[in-house]
């Protein structure tokens, strides 16, 4: 059963190993054990980076449990390793909106930022879950100049066993910066794998039938999706779409 908490305890982890730019977490302090309990609770994870460098300062015992991933050795290639094969696509989008945000508050030298998506993962029995991953990104002068990045990640099967809509989010807003609950999840896109699919091979230039036999489907079933992509989104045209998650940074 999950237990929704208060997000302001990750603000309270930052605001205690900020000072030292998150060397030395120590997990017998209160908040850490405070912290690390609600995440057990929820299957949850955290781990912390440094941007720049593009190396892990720090990631909480649960990642252990959760992906057979040993905290102290984690690296960026331990994700390429375990993520499903059908959402690598995902893994590159997310990779490379992270960094283009990162630049943005850096250059601003102020601010933070906030991303959500999902992805499967596999876990130490080699099967597959679904993750909530939620990024908070955030400049900081001390103890050096640099965007920091907060990643939570979520066992969202819950959810994902009764829904099968694909979570993307990219923007300022800090409200969405909170426990992922069924509301918050309801946020994503509002279009399912397959839509995301069919969007991003659109924007590519692909027509229905180069579609079609891209995915190994039927042109009437890609014609089928295009229809209610259409009707979800409210646009009269499928370019109005692409032109708006690009802008938002979802597509």
């Amino acid at each position: 059963m999950v237990n929704h908490y208060s997000y302001n305890i990750f603000f309270d982890f930052i605001d205690s190993y900020l000072p030292k730019g998150f060397i030395g977490i120590n997990d017998a302090d209160p908040i850490m054990q405070k912290l690390n309990l609600l995440m057990e609770e929820n299957d949850q994870f955290i781990t912390v980076s440094n941007l720049a460098e593009i190396r892990y300062l720090y990631a909480s015992e649960g990642i252990r449990r959760m992906l057979g991933i040993d905290p102290a050795q984690i690296n960026p290639g331990h994700f390429t390793q375990i993520i499903h094969p059908e959402d690598e696509d995902k893994l590159g989008w997310a990779r490379t909106q992270i960094f283009k945000l990162e630049k943005e508050i850096f250059m601003d030298k102020k601010g933070s930022g906030i991303m959500a998506y999902s992805f499967k993962l596999r876990n130490p029995v080699g099967a597959y879950n679904n993750f909530l991953i939620q990024d908070y990104l955030f400049f900081s002068p001390i103890p050096y100049k640099v965007v920091f990045l907060v990643q939570i990640y979520s066992n969202i099967d819950w959810y994902k066993i009764r829904k099968q809509k694909f979570n993307r989010y990219l923007g300022r807003d800090l409200s969405r910066f909170r426990f992922p609950d069924e509301e918050l999840l309801n946020m994503g896109s509002g279009f399912s794998d397959r839509e995301m699919e069919i969007l991003k091979l659109i924007e590519s230039g692909l027509g229905s039938k180069e579609i079609a036999d891209k995915l190994f489907l039927s042109v009437h079933t890609v014609n089928t999706h295009r229809r209610n992509i259409l009707e979800k989104s409210g646009k009269a045209q499928i370019s109005d779409l692409i032109y708006e998650l690009m802008e938002k940074g979802v597509l």
